[in-house]
């Protein structure tokens, strides 16, 4: 077999020959009256006109020689075969397409639709223009791109050559189409707010810092889709609004977990918990349907059906179910010696009586199927929610399907006061060397102290679309971060 440079050479040998021959192998538009998937769908009507047409496409595989070749075509519609005879195109036409055309170019063909002795709907070429001379051969069908990091590094060559991987993109943009259409329908605004920020907030997470140069101000990169922004909103007299963009945290890799993704955050004004999670479970429902075309999901080990009643599932009494371990009077030695007899591993870095106890939880959550919300979580693991009744608890609620947390809601922290008090906290933990602990946002608090309405508040990131492909949220993503070769 060839090697990729003796390849690429004999490519280079060819388009010479192009050049010579008064052929441009890079023009700037080539014929193309149609989709290949327009031809397949129009092609009884299209044959009956007896009329020349012009399609195009990338030249996946070439057959036969001499007096007839046959040349399949694809598009990114479809694909469609060509067929060159001699008798057509002349012998040194017909000589000179087999002496510079290969696998992986992209060529235009002009000709009559017809279909062949075996019955496959086909196009007779009377001329054809070179569209781009390919340099490097396409991977074998059945033995290219088998290393997982390769396929994620040449992403390309993997669309190419696999129809599911290319669904699962268009699944993901009506995804994203179907959640701003349902935000917009609600009649929410939709909003853009800074990625660029002085203090990060909104989650507990490690930032991205970076330098601006024209301010000389060190800033960092947003860590939640604009919470504490679109709250500001909130203050200005905005009832609903929500964002859909990029948000970015460095932090480890894993199946469930990147470090720049896309994220949907709203806020409700005049809203509490309870009318989040209903519409929260419309929403889940609504894009799951225009996304998949179905509310029953294989995710794991877990079926899930987003159909079925969606339960409520106590943060502490799920705990205690699970480990018989009581959160509310549970020492940071008895949680460490609860998890001791689990057999779960965790991270001393950092570590406190919140980091345990969220790591009992994440124990817990796997055993899970849902679908359902999360509700009842301590204060003290989300700073940013509103007190219960019963000054112990938040309302909270987080999405539980197949074991995992896909989204976060909560009826909103207003008290200015009370939100100082636990940003200080969170402060606390962080100068105590906690790098994941959330930022004291005076401006925010400022901003509180104006006053804002009761409002609900939601975020939900592209992992609910991974988790409903099955998919690890890497293979999810377009063009995940991959270290350089």
């Amino acid at each position: 077999m060839a090697g990729i440079e003796e390849i690429r050479s004999e490519r280079l040998k060819k388009l010479s020959l192009l050049k010579e021959g008064g052929r441009n192998p890079y023009p700037n538009k080539i014929p193309r009256q149609y989709s290949l998937e327009e031809i397949r769908s129009n092609f009884s009507k299209l044959e009956e006109q007896k009329k020349d047409i012009s399609i195009a496409g990338r030249v996946v595989a070439v057959r036969g020689q001499g007096a007839i070749q046959f040349v399949v075509l694809h598009d990114g519609t479809g694909k469609f075969q060509a067929v060159l005879k001699k008798d057509t195109l002349g012998e040194e036409e017909m000589s000179f397409f087999g002496t510079v055309i290969d696998a992986g170019d992209f060529i235009s063909v002009t000709g009559e639709l017809f279909i062949t002795q075996r019955g496959e709907e086909s196009i007779l070429v009377k001329s054809w223009v070179m569209g781009t001379k390919s340099l490097r051969a396409l991977p074998e069908k059945w033995h290219g791109l088998e290393d997982e990091d390769e396929k994620l590094r040449k992403r390309y060559l993997d669309i190419m050559q696999d129809d599911e991987l290319r669904e699962l993109f268009v699944k993901k943009s009506k995804f994203w189409n179907a959640i701003r259409s349902f935000m917009l329908n609600e009649g929410f605004l939709e909003v853009e707010t800074p990625v660029l920020e002085n203090t990060t907030g909104g989650a507990d997470a490690r930032p991205f810092k970076t330098h601006h140069n024209a301010l000389d101000l060190d800033v960092f990169l947003r860590i939640s889709c604009g919470e504490l922004w679109q709250k500001r909103l909130m203050v200005a007299g905005y009832n609903k609004v929500f964002e859909i963009g990029r948000i970015f945290r460095n932090e480890g890799i894993s199946p469930e977990h990147a470090q720049d993704y896309t994220q949907l955050e709203f806020y409700w004004g005049y809203a509490n918990y309870e009318d989040g999670m209903e519409l929260v479970e419309r929403m889940y429902k609504h894009v799951a349907t225009v996304a998949f075309g179905t509310l029953e999901f294989t995710i794991g080990n877990f079926t899930v059906d987003l159909s079925k009643p969606w339960e409520r599932y106590d943060y502490g009494e799920t705990i205690k179910k699970f480990t018989d371990i009581d959160i509310a009077t549970a020492t940071l030695d008895d949680i460490e010696g609860a998890l001791k007899r689990l057999r779960v591993e965790y991270d001393k870095k950092n570590w406190n009586r919140v980091r345990a106890i969220d790591t009992l939880w994440k124990y817990c959550r796997k055993k899970l199927s849902g679908p359902g919300f999360l509700i009842n979580v301590p204060v003290e693991m989300s700073p940013l929610a509103k007190l219960s009744k019963d000054g112990k608890t938040v309302e909270q609620f987080q999405p539980i399907i197949a074991g995992s947390e896909v989204g976060k809601g909560y009826s909103e922290l207003n008290d200015p006061i009370d939100q100082a008090a636990r940003f200080q906290a969170q402060q606390d933990m962080r100068d105590a060397g906690d790098d994941e602990a959330q930022m004291y946002d005076h401006d925010f608090v400022e901003a509180l102290e104006q006053g804002m309405p009761p409002t609900c508040g939601f975020g939900v990131s592209e992992r609910l679309f991974a988790f409903l492909a099955n998919k690890p949220i890497r293979e999810a993503q377009l063009f995940p971060l991959m270290r350089p070769k």
